[in-house]
Formats: structure tokens, sequence, C-alpha cells
């Protein structure tokens, strides 16, 4: 049988203060065992120190109060287990967030700037292999991994080669107002007769475009001012026009930019 201690002695034992215990009453998740009806004083049962020690775990691991009642709550070990990885899932995922956050930032600290050199191209028609979706900004890495996966597997083993590096086409929409169109593409020598080769994938002819083109040479944490240093290129010298840019992906971080212009002449 359980022993009964005062919250003094709980506090000791479980290492949360009165006054965390008291908010715990409060937010019901840990009710002592019984209050002093005389002065209203807390007692825990010896049995509560366990929950108590999960209660702070999962606190240190910044686990919302609402969850954390549903984990002490579930009515099965796995259906807590599932209820904890979930959230250490998104810590992870916030985790990873950050990181790519001070590699940016750090970018800008240690970034040298070279001197721009632009290439004016003239992109013919040209066929593709190509994945189109409208996606959510927050979504792009996970969509670009998973549909340059499927890209890549396809340009292995299907009727329809790459010729050439593969792409990435964004439309402006997808960074002004966090959702837009997304394309991801491979050259090929010819489209296909037979519609979708597979899955997601498509066999289209992208139309010929003008580019004004730069080279990104590095991670993609400091391509955000190859980006600014040609679009103000653009805009002090080319006549820009609407279309979405359009990357291609020369080799690991080696990226060309081609932001679309109205040529006046060759």
């Amino acid at each position: 049988m359980a022993s009964v201690m005062t919250i003094g002695d709980f506090s000791q034992a479980s290492r949360l203060s009165a006054k965390t215990l008291r908010f715990y009453h409060h937010a019901g998740l840990l009710l002592p065992a019984s209050i002093d009806p005389s002065n209203g004083y807390r007692l825990y049962s010896t049995d509560q120190i366990a929950d108590a020690q999960v209660i702070r775990q999962l606190r240190a691991l910044s686990v919302p109060v609402e969850e954390i009642r549903s984990i002490l709550s579930a009515s099965d070990v796995a259906t807590r287990n599932d209820l904890i990885a979930a959230h250490l899932e998104r810590m992870e995922a916030e985790l990873e967030a950050t990181r790519a956050a001070v590699r940016s930032l750090r970018g800008l600290l240690e970034y040298a700037p070279t001197p721009l050199v632009v290439e004016h191209r003239s992109v013919p028609a040209t066929p593709v292999l190509v994945i189109r979706e409208t996606i959510d900004l927050p979504n792009l890495g996970d969509w670009y991994t998973s549909a340059l996966a499927e890209l890549d597997a396809l340009s292995r083993t299907g009727p329809l080669r790459a010729v050439g590096p593969k792409g990435g086409i964004w439309h402006t929409d997808l960074f002004l107002h966090e959702r837009g169109d997304a394309a991801l593409f491979y050259p090929i020598a010819s489209p296909d007769d037979h519609g979708t080769p597979h899955g997601r994938v498509q066999a289209e002819i992208l139309p010929a475009v003008d580019l004004a083109v730069a080279t990104h040479r590095g991670p993609d944490e400091t391509i955000r001012q190859t980006y600014g240093a040609l679009g103000a290129y653009v805009a002090e010298h080319e006549i820009g026009i609407g279309g979405p840019i359009r990357e291609n992906y020369l080799a690991d971080a080696v990226t060309e930019i081609g932001w679309p212009i109205f040529r006046t002449g060759r």
C-alpha cells in the first residue's frame, strides 16, 4: 500500500517545486492524493512519484500541457508511446528548421560576394519529364526531395532518359503568397507518345524563354545573395517579365538561376 507524503517531501522526491506542483494540480496533470480539510495542505502518494517524473521530463521537452494530459490518460502503453513519438518528430523538425536558419545567418555573416557574371541565354522549347504541383512554401523541401527521387528513378529505368541536368521552375506566387506552382524536370530527347510515363511524372515541352542567368556556387544557405544580386541586375539593366524563375542544378552546390527577361536585341 502506498504511503502519503507532504508536499515538501514529495517536492524533494520528484524534484518539482511547490509552485510547479500547484500549477500541475490546477492544470489537472497531477492531482494530490488528498487535501487535508483542516489546513488545505496537499498530500501526495508515493505512487505518484513516477508520474511526476514523467511530467517533469515531458515539460523539459516542451510538450504542451494538453498533450501531457493526453499522454497520461492514454489507455495503453502503445498509445502513450505514439503520442510521445509524434511530439519528438515535431521537435526534430523544429530543430532542423532552427539549424537551417542558423546556417543561413552564418552564411550571411561569412558571405564574401564575388562579381556577378550574367549570361543572356535564349532557351528553346525543351521536351522534359516534369512533376508539377501547387504547394505551400513550408513544404518545398519535402516536395523537392520526393519529386527528385521519383524523377531520378524514372530517368534511370524508364524509356525516356535524361539528356541534361535537372532543373526547377518556381512561380512568383510560391514566394510572394507562400503558395504557388512548383515544377522539377529533366530534359529529354523527345516527348513521350504515351502520355504519363509514371506516377506524377508528365512528358511535356517547356516553352521557349529568354533568361538572364547567374551561377551560384555554394550551399543553399547563401543562394539568397545570388538571387538578390541577379534581381537587382535585372531591375537595373533588363526588362523583366512575369514568368517563373528557372533553375538548373549543374552539380552539388552549383546552381544556375535564370530570370525571365524581354530581349530587345541579340
